[in-house]
């Protein structure tokens, strides 16, 4: 019996699918798993018990990743779960940034007890003038889960569209309309579209991507969107950039105590994965690789640990390990496991940055000795042994 513990509430969709092999745990010391979409983390005391953490969603900065991993603690997220509905928002920001809709209903609603709304309105539109997005250069920066999306969608809407990626996924470039045009690096895109999205995640080389030098390359009353993360723009260039007109509009899912006071910011209040929709493939999504995990071992979108499946065990047993990613630990799992009479019948070894899995099916019973020989290896973090 596994426990379960709930640090937000989950979309029913998903938490229906748990069997009955899994109970809530009230308490978060009883629990083996989390389950968690906007909780902070950070400052939690982990229990030694605790196997994995499953947030429903993308995002894990609420998530002590660094602290987990040392702890043998798997991190799953969801990517592309609520893809659709920040691909469906990012176009609603993208003609809120072309079309002044939100000027033009405030100014209706100001006008509204004065009589005489239908003249003021045919008399007053023109201020809220703006054009067609059919036609115009649409710069994408990133096209996995949400911008390939929403670049295949704007093409279809007529738009020239131009993407960038360097790291792209071979699936997610299959998925591409071939009219996309795909340049290098990122200062093709700023040089020459009307319009730039950003949809990458925040590094140190995409941390403040949208500053006052790049600002610069771009052409005079460009349309910003930022439906990804709120430090990929730098505030303090685009303040500068939206007074001077040389940003017309800047679209953001991530409103602060700056950009909700600019002028010509379109301040969304991070509604991008807010639908129904979203929330129920993100909880179906994290409880479908929780229940994997803890039933089979098996990791897919770990963001702490590298994904490794082996299917359902048909051996006598399963031993996993969680471990640092250092030189010869296979080599001392398998004589270990080898030195207890215990043959290997299948295995699977991988890495990722600092930290790596190992996955043994074996033919015999596994004895506590072996386990606690294998626990005593320099590196190993977490043990499991499945049957």
């Amino acid at each position: 019996m596994f426990n379960v513990h709930y640090l937000n509430p989950i979309s029913p969709k998903g938490t229906a699918l748990w069997t009955e092999d899994y109970q809530t745990a009230e308490s978060l010391e009883s629990a083996d798993a989390i389950m968690v979409r906007s909780a902070q983390m950070h400052e939690m005391a982990l229990p030694e018990k605790l196997l994995a953490v499953a947030r429903a969603g993308a995002g894990v900065n609420n998530i002590p990743l660094d602290k987990c991993a040392e702890k043998g603690i798997v991190v799953f997220n969801t990517p592309g779960a609520n893809a659709n509905g920040v691909v469906e928002l990012a176009m609603c920001g993208m003609l809120l940034g072309c079309r002044d809709v939100i000027g033009g209903i405030q100014w209706v609603q100001s006008i509204k007890d004065e009589g005489d709304v239908a003249k003021k309105v045919e008399k007053g539109k023109s201020k809220f003038a703006g054009h067609e997005i059919r036609g115009k250069k649409l710069g994408v920066i990133g096209l996995g889960a949400i911008g390939g999306p929403l670049a295949n969608n704007a093409v279809k809407l007529g738009m020239e569209v131009y993407g960038c990626d360097p790291f792209i996924s071979i699936d997610a470039a299959w998925h591409l309309d071939s009219d996309i045009i795909r340049v290098k690096n990122r200062e093709d895109i700023f040089s020459t579209c009307d319009i730039i999205s950003v949809h990458t995640p925040l590094l140190d080389d995409t941390r403040k991507m949208i500053n006052a030098e790049t600002i610069a390359m771009m052409k005079d009353g460009v349309i910003i969107l930022n439906f990804a993360r709120d430090l990929l723009v730098d505030d303090d260039a685009m303040e500068e950039a939206l007074k001077s007109g040389k940003v017309k509009r800047y679209i953001t899912d991530f409103p602060n105590d700056r950009t909700a006071k600019m002028e010509g910011v379109v301040a969304i209040p991070h509604l991008g994965a807010s639908t129904e929709e979203s929330e129920d493939n993100c909880a179906k999504m994290a409880v479908k690789q929780m229940m994997d995990y803890l039933e089979n071992g098996n990791i897919k979108n770990s963001v702490n640990f590298p994904n490794c499946d082996m299917g359902v065990c048909t051996k006598a047993a399963r031993i996993t390990i969680l471990h640092r990613n250092i030189p010869n630990l296979l080599s001392r799992f398998t004589s270990t496991v080898a030195a207890e009479n215990i043959n290997i019948s299948d295995m699977v070894n991988r890495s990722k940055g600092e930290y790596a899995y190992t996955m043994l099916d074996i033919d015999g019973q596994v004895s506590n000795a072996a386990v606690e020989h294998l626990k005593l290896i320099d590196g190993v973090l977490r043990i499991r042994v499945i049957r």
